[in-house]
């Protein structure tokens, strides 16, 4: 219980983050933070305790469900395409505006 808490604080934490920070790249950081934060809540919630991990056969009745770690590894992918993707478009916007100031991009 107390992992899922401090989860959805880190999740509070890089929300607050995203609205007040003014610089693409941070902004770009406290999405990531707010990804991580939702995928180590996904597992916490998902996880049993006295189950075993299904790496190595054997006893299948006491193994956790695969299902949302193989979601939450695909989910991790994704966040990393994305976050190239928003590395990129920062760059090309600085290359651009001179700045990575959100409020001195959308004065222009």
């Amino acid at each position: 219980m107390i992992d899922q808490i401090l989860c959805f604080i880190l999740l509070l934490i890089s929300f607050y983050g995203l609205c007040t920070q003014r610089n693409i790249i941070k902004s770009i950081i406290f999405l990531n933070i707010a990804e991580v934060s939702v995928i180590l809540l996904i597992l916490s919630i998902s996880s049993v305790p006295g189950r075993e991990v299904p790496i190595l056969p054997g006893n299948t009745a006491n193994m956790v469900d695969p299902l949302p770690q193989a979601l939450m590894i695909t989910t991790i992918v994704v966040g990393l395409t994305i976050t190239a993707l928003a590395l990129m478009l920062a760059i090309k916007l600085f290359h651009y505006y001179g700045t990575l100031d959100w409020n001195e991009i959308l004065e222009r």
